[in-house]
């Protein structure tokens, strides 16, 4: 129920960012954005094993921090 809820909930978010963003400069994903995301999505989809589910979205969530970082260090 609660990884249905989540999906649900990612895909709204994505649909507003998509339709938000229609006027404005595209900004492609990332390399290590891509990968995030899908460690992300993987620990949702994989999160009956509390272990498998949080260690995947930790992982996700410590790619996008180094992704941004590096964005930041390039401007």
């Amino acid at each position: 129920m609660y990884i249905l809820i989540s999906i649900a909930v990612l895909l709204i978010i994505a649909i507003l960012l998509f339709v938000v963003k229609k006027n404005k400069k595209e900004k492609k994903l990332t390399p290590l954005a891509s990968l995030a995301f899908s460690f992300v999505l993987a620990g949702i989809i994989f999160g009956d094993d509390r272990l498998i589910g949080y260690s995947l979205l930790g992982i996700g969530v410590a790619i996008a921090i180094v992704d941004v970082i590096l964005k930041r260090k390039k401007k």
